[in-house]
């Protein structure tokens, strides 16, 4: 049976919105960052980034939630777009651009703005700035079709939807308010019996929610390990 390997952060919920959505049987493997488990030997050997989420589906090991979305996508033949060269061609291209665009400048300005422990305008500026340009792009994308690829929702959409969902954290609040059609498709997702499965999986385990000294130094290790 495929091993999940997730929490509860925005990259493994992607991955838990395809699982539930396909059907496909999995073992929910829970990785709880803020204890450290991410650094444990055993993981490291699945996913060498210390990262969440990672699949095991017997031997075959992927990591990185867009590399998963794409394997699993292809395996199953599930939510994916028409098997023609301007089909993949826009796959590949928002698949990435969620996965270095998105997340990337999303997951800053939540770190900047609630977990620095000093106040840097410039960088709560630079990447709120950046996070609002790029989900700008799929908004003004969401005004002319129905999901990111056309007519038909694919993995592209679920990428999204696990940080766009997450725009207030992420921009604070009021932040939903230049992204009509982006809520449009995220209250669309949510809404599905298959988001409620996905979100609940958190619930399946006690994760720490404590932000004390260990998940700290387990989460940012830069603070405790100077380059050399």
């Amino acid at each position: 049976m495929l091993k999940f390997y997730y929490s509860g952060a925005p990259n493994p919920m992607k991955v838990a919105l395809f699982l539930e959505e396909a059907g496909l049987e999995f073992e929910a493997m829970p990785v709880d960052t803020r204890k450290g488990d991410q650094h444990k030997p055993d993981y490291l050997a699945i996913n060498p980034n210390a990262k969440v989420p990672a699949i095991v589906d017997g031997d075959v090991t992927v990591f990185d939630s867009g590399a998963i979305l794409l394997y699993l996508g292809e395996k199953t033949g599930k939510f994916m777009p028409a098997n023609t060269p301007k089909a993949k061609g826009e796959l590949y291209s928002w698949l990435m651009f969620v996965a270095s665009g998105i997340g990337p400048y999303a997951g800053q300005s939540v770190h900047f703005r609630n977990y620095a422990p000093e106040k840097n305008e410039y960088a709560i500026n630079r990447y709120m700035f950046e996070a609002q340009r790029h989900f700008g792009i799929v908004d003004a994308r969401l005004a002319t079709r129905k999901y990111m690829l056309g007519d038909t929702y694919t993995i592209v959409d679920m990428a999204l939807w696990g940080w766009a969902r997450l725009i207030p954290t992420v921009l604070g609040e009021g932040g939903w308010a230049k992204f009509p059609n982006l809520k449009r498709l995220v209250d669309e997702i949510n809404a599905r019996p298959a988001a409620a499965r996905a979100n609940a999986l958190k619930d399946k385990h006690k994760f720490k929610t404590e932000f004390d000294d260990e998940a700290k130094k387990a989460m940012f290790r830069h603070l405790s390990e100077k380059v050399a």
